[in-house]
């Protein structure tokens, strides 16, 4: 993708601001709305408005803005100090920092290799940690998934996106956000099962949502959850 500068529109009366952004694997325009700001993100060889596409999903936009500004207030204030709580799989685990050969959780602690923090600081050390744990968490589960659906995905990417927890490219890649790790295992299948329900229908129709329902029939429930619990996923305030 390929971000350009900051824009300014006024919708309803009131002033917002956005990203552009392009992406070879939009199939068709749409807005990402997040904790950090609305995204407009555009087919590499689309000719849309963004601002009349914001104009046209006014309501919704305002709706989400509102909602994400308000969770502002909620984003946990981290210290990145051992002793510290962390979320992992939905649960709360103290940080410990400790000489060992690997970092892990363990007992309900999250414990992190001294060296790797000496390195370089006790939230770069989580961070990484958090990425490795979801790479090979979230493989296992969208591989499980995947063959319950009987569909196949070309590979996986762990990203580091601000307003999207998950993507499917055209081409079959399915990207996940590590953050996600922080979420409840529930939540996490929800966000899998909606991306590989992609590869067999494109866009949000009634057979996709069907298709989520055989695989997640609390899926309702599950979107509501990550649309109003996004402030404690927040790892850093980098995330803002």
């Amino acid at each position: 993708m390929s971000r350009t500068s900051e824009r300014t529109t006024t919708l309803a009366g009131e002033e917002v601001v956005y990203d552009v952004t392009t992406s070879a694997d939009a199939s068709q325009s749409r807005i990402d709305a997040g904790i950090d700001g609305i995204t407009v993100v555009l087919p590499a060889d689309g000719d849309d408005d963004p601002e009349a596409i914001l104009s046209e999903n006014a309501t919704w936009v305002l709706d989400k803005k509102a909602k994400f500004d308000s969770y502002r207030d909620d984003v946990p204030d981290r210290t990145f100090e051992p002793g510290e709580r962390f979320p992992y799989l939905g649960d709360e685990h103290e940080l410990v920092v400790e000489p060992r050969q690997k970092s892990a959780v363990e007992d309900g602690t999250i414990r992190l290799r001294r060296s790797a923090v000496d390195q370089s600081s006790v939230e770069r050390a989580l961070r990484n940690f958090y990425r490795r744990q979801a790479r090979d968490y979230l493989s296992d589960r969208l591989d499980q998934f995947a063959d319950e659906m009987g569909v196949a995905y070309d590979r996986l990417e762990i990203r580091n996106q601000r307003t999207r927890w998950g993507s499917c490219s055209t081409t079959g890649t399915i990207g996940l956000n590590w953050r996600l790790l922080m979420a409840p295992p529930a939540i996490i299948d929800y966000v899998c099962i909606h991306e590989l329900a992609h590869l067999r229908e494109a866009n949000h129709t009634d057979a996709f949502w069907a298709l989520v329902a055989d695989h997640d029939p609390a899926y309702r429930e599950h979107a509501e959850w990550l649309d109003e619990h996004s402030a404690r996923l927040i790892f850093s305030s980098e995330d803002l």
